[in-house]
């Protein structure tokens, strides 16, 4: 599906971005994984590297512009060009806002938008030289509903959501979508670590009556970088298992 693609896949050292790098290996993509993790991102790499030889790892911290601007030039120099970026990377820093420090709600917004603009804007340019790109940013269904204890986390995601739309319209005369993917309750070793009760109040909220996968996320984000996709821009697909409606 993607073969001579080449993609950028951030926070894709571990999680749901490592599991969206090793489906677009598997699709013929070519990659580059950039992530703040040096050890987990080699091991990312030898996992995509089997189905992707030529793929690449490159560590930055997504907050730094000359780190990324490195970033997005080292793929251009290798691969020649860049066709699809996955933004994945994103933090947490939750409390209530009335305790919540100024450099958690700071801290947030750095890493889950601010970069996101960032390296957006670094791609945009050669993706309209060649008419051609698919951007896929993760959000987040709270980033719809709204969830206690994570005004920050929230606003990044609602927020990203809005830049998406915006992008998309300025974007879609050169051949380039811009689209979300918002994940609801995601198996990880976070959730698996949840008691029963707490499990139970989660799995009550999810009609499907189970958490999703990192595979259901990342086939969405494949889906959406596809050329099956090429007539959608601007949507956010929503992946919960029927929790969230929009």
């Amino acid at each position: 599906m993607f073969k001579d693609r080449v993609a950028i896949v951030t926070g894709s050292s571990s999680g749901i971005g490592r599991v969206i790098a090793v489906e677009l290996a598997k699709q013929g993509a070519k990659l580059l994984l950039i992530s703040n993790e040096s050890i987990r991102i080699l091991e990312a790499l030898e996992e995509v590297k089997e189905f992707s030889p030529e793929s690449q790892a490159y560590e930055a911290d997504v907050t730094s512009f000359p780190c990324l601007e490195e970033g997005v030039k080292h793929a251009i120099k290798d691969f020649g060009k860049i066709d699809i970026l996955v933004n994945n990377a994103g933090i947490t820093r939750d409390g209530l806002m009335m305790r919540m420090k100024d450099e958690d709600w700071d801290r947030v917004m750095e890493v889950n938008l601010t970069s996101v603009f960032k390296l957006t804007k670094l791609v945009i340019k050669p993706m309209m030289k060649a008419r051609y790109g698919r951007i896929v940013n993760i959000a987040s269904v709270v980033g719809a509903t709204g969830n206690p204890g994570q005004v920050n986390y929230v606003a990044s995601k609602a927020g990203l959501v809005g830049f998406t739309k915006s992008l998309a319209l300025e974007v879609a005369a050169r051949n380039i979508t811009a689209n979300c993917v918002a994940p609801g309750f995601i198996t990880s070793k976070m959730t698996d670590k949840l008691n029963q009760k707490a499990s139970e109040s989660i799995l009550s909220r999810i009609p499907m009556g189970r958490m999703g996968t990192q595979e259901d996320v990342a086939a969405a984000v494949s889906f959406l970088a596809s050329e099956q996709a090429k007539y959608i821009t601007g949507e956010t697909l929503h992946v919960n298992g029927g929790m969230y409606m929009g």
